[in-house]
């Protein structure tokens, strides 16, 4: 259980071909009073009475800040294949939880949609036959990109089912295309975090003990 008052971060990605990424950004993050929960790291909370899947679930209802971490490998996790992702349904969950979340995409990632935008091959809501609609499309297993729902989670992650632009809060997505990048961005939210959090408890502190030292022991108040 994490310490009182200690926030509990939870970093969500897939695991497979990016444990240096990962290991890095722990490390990091460590450093800056966190609880961070990590399944490559084997943090997460396991819940023997859940399936992996709910215990994920149950993980981003439980913690306080969310940082996703979205690669061009898909992943799975779940026993049907069709259905999404574990990663991309955490994701839905901590949006539906409006939980305060910080997203990296990778630059693959933001490539391989800008070109099919370019392409004017997009996922569809309803039948336009005047577009190709991608989720017709397959991908050679042998390649990097291997699933193009990583595209899905990548509109999920900017809000592009909000219609109204100024209605997407939280939709930042901070491209990276090394693990260094991937670093310096988590490194610089997430200590800024944490000395914004130090700044408001010293001054309110300090706010309270002048309030209490300046407070007429007598008379009007």
């Amino acid at each position: 259980m994490p310490a009182p008052n200690q926030p509990v971060l939870m970093v969500s990605s897939v695991v497979y071909g990016y444990e240096e990424l990962l290991d890095r950004i722990y490390a990091s993050l460590s450093t800056f009073g966190y609880e961070v929960w990590m399944s490559h790291k084997g943090t997460m909370p396991v819940y023997p009475k859940m399936t992996a899947l709910e215990s994920c679930r149950q993980a981003v209802q439980n913690c306080d800040l969310f940082l996703v971490i979205i690669l061009p490998h898909y992943g799975t996790g779940k026993e049907d294949p069709t259905d999404d992702s574990i990663v991309h349904e955490e994701l839905r969950i901590a949006i539906q939880e409006k939980k305060p979340r910080w997203i990296l995409a990778h630059d693959h990632v933001v490539f391989a949609r800008s070109l099919l935008e370019k392409l004017q091959i997009k996922k569809q809501a309803a039948p336009k036959p005047e577009k190709l609609d991608r989720r017709v499309l397959s991908l050679d297993k042998n390649t990097v990109f291997q699933d193009l729902r990583i595209i899905d989670m990548y509109e999920l992650a900017i809000r592009r089912d909000v219609i109204v632009y100024r209605d997407r809060k939280g939709n930042w997505v901070q491209k990276f295309s090394s693990t260094e990048e991937a670093n310096l961005f988590a490194v610089s939210q997430f200590r800024r975090y944490q000395e914004a959090e130090a700044f408001v408890s010293e001054n309110f502190d300090n706010a309270k003990s002048v309030t209490k030292r300046l407070k007429p022991k007598g008379g009007r108040k």
